[in-house]
């Protein structure tokens, strides 16, 4: 048995129900589309009280079932103005899963800042904020824990959250109890903002009960030792997520100085220093820690403790999508200059892709100069204060670039486009395209993919299948990173899911959720008054060729939407 938790905060009343079996398996981002979608949120505006904010944690929550303790947080965007799920790793769900709770929805808004309170025997109220108001996140998270105690967990609006901007997320705890694994894309931390919420503290406790725990723990021990024998997930381990930064680069797909580049030349043809395998290098000669996990259990260990040249602690973690549009995509070529933006960036509680972006178009529009730390650092410096700038700068890319009047803006739906250029990785560009949730490539990443040679047909079916193996990962509260294990073991998973709540699960229940979700998620956006037009690419893609390939974007959204529909067609509907 789990539970799901709905609190109303205008009326500070709570309400609990119970879920078993099936109702377990159907969570995170299915979760999130079937109920948005069933209480009618598509035409409610965003930051109005009436947007639920939902936090939904997988079956294996709670365990040491390795990446399975992801976390999706959801609502309507009101950077996007559709559906937005952000997954988050941390300790958060751990939490949640430890204390039996499946979900949590936040309804309406406070009257008062508050901090909701999660007790392991079950009792929830709602502390005054006012001591943790207009802290950053490292100072709110330090008071936190010496009010509520170490064994806790935290999920943080951070100070741009507190004024509403729209590149706030969440922040949690990750396994040190850093304020550092952030849900970060869309405005979920906006919405956290306007309900007045400033930090949910969660107990942790033990292991959730489960009905034949000898399996379940079996389950996870077969599970671990498959990704042990993975060879990418061997690569991830070594040098983490930075290392895309060398392959990027090197086939001249990185963002750089805003999308104008897809390579960042080394000096003097030394080594390239926003790459993984020079960053680890380079933070572990300085007594660095390589191999660390961002949640509990998780035997991949793809995050990293950064330091400086004197073994300082400057962030945690430095991840391939801050390190180019917080980095070279804003003209910086130090990776400790990018650790510190990266830790401002954490402090603030934004999303590290979303600023960058909104920085570069700064800078490309004249109001600053490409690889100015300085600058950079006024920007935040504004957006901390909350001042007139800062909040202009806190409403993100597109809101910025088109108060500037300026053309050359990466968004799709009014979401940064990530740290892949769709010029060259078209698969990527193809989700980043589609999706419901805006330009996000967590929905459906493959950079890899060799796309010279393929037709729009076929780029367009590998977009669905990594769209859909995505969803599926998301559903259940599992790291994406995990997927060569998780999709060729669909078998293990659903047994391990039916030995710990009876939920009648198969391969086959596993697959249809991720379509599933896909479906529900555009049908929220075509209520929400989505069309094709919504989809397409930036126009200087499509008509400024990229150095030093000189690639040009070939993806239209009439011909990706017609060759999608017909895949979609082909599978039922």
């Amino acid at each position: 048995m789990r539970k799901y938790i709905d609190i109303n905060l205008g009326e500070r009343t709570i309400s609990s129900r119970e879920l078993h079996g099936r109702e377990i398996a159907e969570c995170g981002r299915y979760l999130i589309a079937k109920m948005l979608l069933e209480q009618n949120i598509a035409e409610v505006e965003p930051l109005a009280p009436e947007n639920p904010l939902i936090f939904s944690a997988g079956p294996f929550a709670g365990t040491n079932f390795s990446n399975a303790n992801r976390l999706s947080v959801g609502c309507k965007s009101p950077l996007t103005g559709g559906i937005k799920e952000a997954n988050s790793g941390g300790t958060f769900a751990f939490a949640m899963g430890q204390l039996q709770i499946a979900g949590i929805s936040l309804h309406g808004a406070s009257d008062q800042w508050v901090i909701i309170r999660i007790t392991k025997d079950n009792g929830i109220t709602f502390d005054d904020a006012t001591p943790y108001m207009g802290l950053g996140n490292v100072d709110c998270a330090s008071k936190l824990h010496s009010v509520y105690g170490e064994k806790t967990s935290l999920g943080i609006c951070g100070p741009v959250g507190e004024y509403e901007g729209l590149m706030a997320g969440i922040t949690f705890s990750d396994t040190d109890n850093r304020p550092s694994r952030i849900a970060a894309r869309g405005g979920v931390g906006s919405v956290m903002g306007s309900k007045k919420v400033k930090a949910i503290v969660i107990d942790k406790d033990r292991m959730p009960p489960v009905n034949d725990r000898k399996k379940v723990m079996g389950a996870i021990k077969e599970y671990g030792k498959k990704l042990g024998e993975s060879a990418p997930v061997q690569t991830l381990r070594t040098t983490g997520t930075a290392m895309m930064a060398d392959i990027t680069n090197h086939i001249g797909a990185m963002p750089t100085r805003n999308f104008t580049s897809g390579h960042q030349p080394s000096e003097d043809g030394g080594a390239f220093k926003m790459g993984g395998t020079y960053i680890r290098e380079l933070n572990t000669s300085r007594g660095g820690q390589t191999e660390h996990a961002c949640m509990p259990g998780c035997l991949i260990k793809c995050s990293n403790v950064y330091v400086d040249d004197t073994g300082r602690e400057i962030v945690s973690p430095m991840e391939y999508e801050t390190i180019c549009l917080l980095g070279t995509n804003c003209g910086l070529e130090d990776p400790d200059d990018v650790a510190r933006m990266n830790e401002i960036a954490n402090d603030l509680g934004v999303d590290s892709i979303e600023l960058g972006a909104t920085i570069a178009v700064l800078m490309d529009a004249g109001k600053g100069d490409f690889g100015d730390v300085a600058f950079m650092k006024e920007v935040t410096s504004e957006m901390m204060a909350g001042s007139e700038d800062g909040k202009f700068y806190a409403t993100g890319t597109a809101r910025v670039g088109e108060a500037l009047n300026f053309k050359r803006v990466p968004v799709i739906k009014k979401q940064a486009i990530s740290a892949y250029d769709p010029r060259l990785i078209e698969v990527t560009g193809i989700s980043m395209m589609v999706t419901a949730q805006g330009a996000d490539h967590t929905v459906g990443n493959n950079a890899t993919f060799k796309c010279d040679d393929k037709n729009i047909e076929e780029l367009v079916a590998e977009s669905l299948r990594m769209q859909i193996n995505a969803a599926v990962a998301d559903s259940l509260g599992l790291c994406v990173f995990g997927r060569s294990v998780t999709d060729d073991n669909l078998e293990l998973i659903s047994n391990a899911i039916n030995d710990a709540f009876d939920a009648g699960v198969t391969p086959d229940f596993i697959r249809n959720i991720g379509l599933e979700t896909l479906r529900l998620e555009a049908a929220f956006n075509n209520e929400a008054g989505f069309d094709e037009e919504d989809d397409e690419l930036p126009s200087f893609f499509l008509n400024e060729p990229l150095p030093p390939t000189g690639k040009m974007a070939r993806l239209r959204s009439s011909e990706v939407n017609a060759a999608m529909q017909n895949l979609l067609d082909a599978r039922g509907g």
